[in-house]
């Protein structure tokens, strides 16, 4: 799954033009490098997202195309 649509499945970002936008501005990181919105997620990819005042550092846990709002935090996990 394309970066730019995790970041909006799981709702870690609420649209995914503002996720394309991030990705694009240099703002999300996967693995410790800058990815671009097309960047094919996988399963224990660590993303760094620094919009806003904190930054998010999560693993992800699961790529499923389409998630319920309830089941979107179980896509991943905050990592300190």
């Amino acid at each position: 799954m394309r970066l730019d649509k995790y970041l909006k499945v799981s709702r870690l970002i609420k649209r995914r033009t503002v996720a394309s936008d991030a990705c694009s501005a240099s703002r999300v990181s996967v693995n410790g490098k800058v990815a671009k919105p097309s960047y094919d997620v996988k399963v224990g990819d660590i993303l760094e997202i620094s919009l806003g005042v904190a930054p998010l550092k999560v693993e992800v846990v699961r790529v499923t195309e389409h998630a319920q709002k309830a089941d979107a935090d179980s896509m991943y996990r905050v990592i300190d």
